[in-house]
C-alpha cells in the first residue's frame, strides 16, 4: 500500500482535469483519485489504467464529494460555467464545503478575477464573477488554497473563436480585445503548474496564480498564425456593442469580458514568468500553432473545399 498523500482530481475527464490528472500521474508525488459523474466512461477508464483512483460524485451530491474526499492531502476543484450557467455558484459552494468539512490540507481552485468590480460594475461577466465569488467564499471560510487563474485558451481558436474567411481569401479572428495584450495559454500547461503548486505547499497557499504561457497584442497573434501556416491571418477589432449585438447566446458576456480585458487589464507579464518557472515545459504560441499546425491545415482544406454544383 502506498503511503502517498492522495489528491482528488475534479474535472478530470474534461481538458483542464485531465491535464492536472495526467501531471499528477507522471510526478508520482502523489496518489491521484479523479471524480467523475460516470465511472464507465472512455476517459475514466484511460485515467484508470494511468494508475488513478475513480470516485463517482457529482457536484449536486455533497454526500458524494464528502466520500471521494476520504483520506485525501489535496483537491483541486474546477467548475463549469458553460455546462451549468449560474449554477456553478451552487455546485462551487458545494465543492468548498465539502473541502472544508474534510480538512483537506491543501486545495487548488481555478477562479478568475471579478470583472463587473474592475468595470466598477458596467460590465459583468457572470462566468468569470461567479468564479471570483467562489474565491471569495473559499477565504471567508479559512480554506488552506491556491487559486489558479486562466484567461484564455490557445485551444479557443478551435472552438470559440475559429477563423472567418474575407471577400479577398484571407482569414481574420475578431473580438473586442483591441490592442491590449491578450493573456493565453494551452489547457494542456495547466496540469504542470498545478502540480509544481501542489509541491510547494508553504510558498502558494494564500496565492493566486495567473497561468500565461503567452502575453501579446491579437495582431502578434495573427502575424504568428501568418508565419506558420503559410496563409495571410489578420485581427479584426470588433468594438465591445457590435459584438454583443451578434446574438449568439453569450455574445454579450463575451463582449463585456473583451472589453474589460482592453481597458482595465494591460499585460500579465508577472504571471507568465512565474508560469515558466513553475512549468519550464510551458507552451509559448509559436509552439503551439507549430505543433498544431496539421489540424489547421485540415481545417483550411476543409474551409476552401468547393461546394458541389448542382446540375
Amino acid at each position: 500500500m502506498s503511503h502517498k498523500p492522495t489528491i482528488l482530481v475534479t474535472g478530470a475527464t474534461g481538458a483542464q482535469g485531465g491535464s492536472v490528472a495526467n501531471a499528477l500521474l507522471a510526478g508520482n508525488q502523489f496518489n491521484v483519485r479523479v471524480l467523475t459523474r460516470y465511472a464507465s466512461s472512455a476517459k475514466a477508464v484511460e485515467l484508470k489504467a494511468a494508475g488513478a483512483e475513480i470516485a463517482e460524485g457529482d457536484f449536486e451530491d455533497p454526500a458524494s464529494l464528502l466520500n471521494a474526499m476520504k483520506g485525501c492531502y489535496g483537491v483541486f476543484g474546477v467548475t463549469n460555467f458553460w455546462e451549468h450557467f449560474h449554477n456553478e455558484y451552487r455546485q462551487g459552494r458545494n465543492l468548498i464545503n465539502a473541502v472544508h468539512q474534510s480538512g483537506i490540507k491543501h486545495f487548488v481552485f481555478h477562479t478568475l478575477r471579478h470583472y463587473g468590480k474592475l468595470s466598477n460594475g458596467e460590465l459583468p461577466v457572470p462566468h468569470c464573477d461567479i468564479k471570483a465569488d467562489l474565491q471569495d467564499y473559499c477565504n471567508a471560510l479559512g480554506v488552506p488554497a491556491t487559486f489558479v487563474q486562466i484567461g484564455f485558451y490557445y485551444e479557443n481558436f478551435f472552438s470559440f473563436f475559429p477563423f472567418q474567411k474575407d471577400d479577398s481569401g484571407s482569414y481574420y479572428f475578431g473580438f473586442p480585445q483591441g490592442d491590449t495584450k491578450l493573456a493565453a495559454a494551452s489547457v494542456e500547461d495547466t496540469g504542470g503548474v498545478v502540480a509544481s503548486i501542489f509541491n510547494h505547499p508553504d510558498v502558494y497557499i494564500g496565492r493566486t496564480v495567473g497561468i500565461v504561457g503567452a502575453d501579446k497584442t491579437c495582431a502578434e497573434y495573427a502575424a504568428i498564425f501568418s508565419k506558420i501556416l503559410g496563409r495571410h491571418v489578420y485581427f479584426n477589432h470588433i468594438p465591445r456593442d457590435v459584438y454583443a449585438s451578434f446574438g449568439f447566446p453569450g455574445a454579450e458576456e463575451l463582449a463585456n469580458m473583451f472589453e474589460v480585458q482592453r481597458l482595465y487589464i494591460p499585460n500579465r507579464q508577472l504571471d507568465l514568468i512565474e508560469s515558466y518557472g513553475l512549468n519550464p515545459a510551458m507552451q509559448s504560441f509559436e509552439s503551439w500553432v507549430a505543433k498544431n499546425k496539421d489540424r489547421f491545415d485540415a481545417w483550411f482544406a476543409s474551409a476552401e473545399k468547393p461546394e458541389p454544383v448542382s446540375i
